[in-house]
């Protein structure tokens, strides 16, 4: 084989595995979770945080990353509840009054929330109605709650792969039989403390 022919082969072979390492490295971006990172006060600090499983708890003391949770009320009065999945790093296989997650890099929390909610049960909203914000030390979260009234079909809710696996709609008064069970996760309860109060006086 003459030197210009093996040369030009070789130059092919370097292309082709750049281009196949550029494509995997592209996969590896295009997959990775970033999060941006906040201080006590709420503020973002410009440092980025990339998530894997547990790695929440790792982030720096003083270091926050944004979450948001969803209440989903129907209009005929019901209230939407999700079943965890199993495979879940954070109270796998509980129910759950909300839909919700951590925001990426550069959402703000309306933005993220909105998508949580779609990608998680398939509903878009307009309008959500702020409920308040915590934090909390031991999972170096920030919480944004919310509210979302909703008429959409309630057989239409779609479940996220591996986020949860059943949905059910209860009245007030089975939501509150939820959140006083020891099924609860109970610091989303504490978030919601205010409004479950209310309901409760209502039933």
């Amino acid at each position: 084989m003459s030197p210009f022919i093996y040369c030009k082969m070789a130059g092919i072979m370097i292309y082709f595995f750049s281009q196949t390492k550029l494509f995997f490295e592209m996969e590896i971006m295009e997959n990775m979770e970033l999060w941006d990172l906040y201080d006590r006060e709420g503020n973002k600090t410009g440092e980025i945080w990339e998530r894997s499983f547990g790695s929440f708890h790792t982030i720096p003391e003083g270091r926050y990353h944004l979450v948001c949770d969803i209440l989903v009320q129907h209009t005929d009065g019901t209230f939407l509840l999700t079943k965890r999945h199993s495979g879940k790093d954070v109270y796998p296989g509980y129910w759950e009054a909300s839909a919700g997650g951590s925001a990426i890099a550069g959402e703000n929390p309306e933005e993220a929330a909105k998508r949580e909610l779609f990608e998680e049960t398939g509903i878009k909203a307009d309008k959500l109605e702020f409920i308040g914000i915590n934090f909390r030390d031991k999972s170096h979260g920030v919480y944004y709650s919310y509210l979302v009234v909703t008429d959409c079909p309630k057989d239409s809710i779609v479940l996220q792969e591996g986020e949860t696996t059943e949905y059910k709609w209860v009245d007030k008064k089975g939501l509150i039989e939820y959140v006083d069970s020891d099924l609860a996760i109970k610091t989303h309860n504490d978030r919601y403390k205010e409004l479950f109060d209310k309901y409760r006086k209502e039933i």
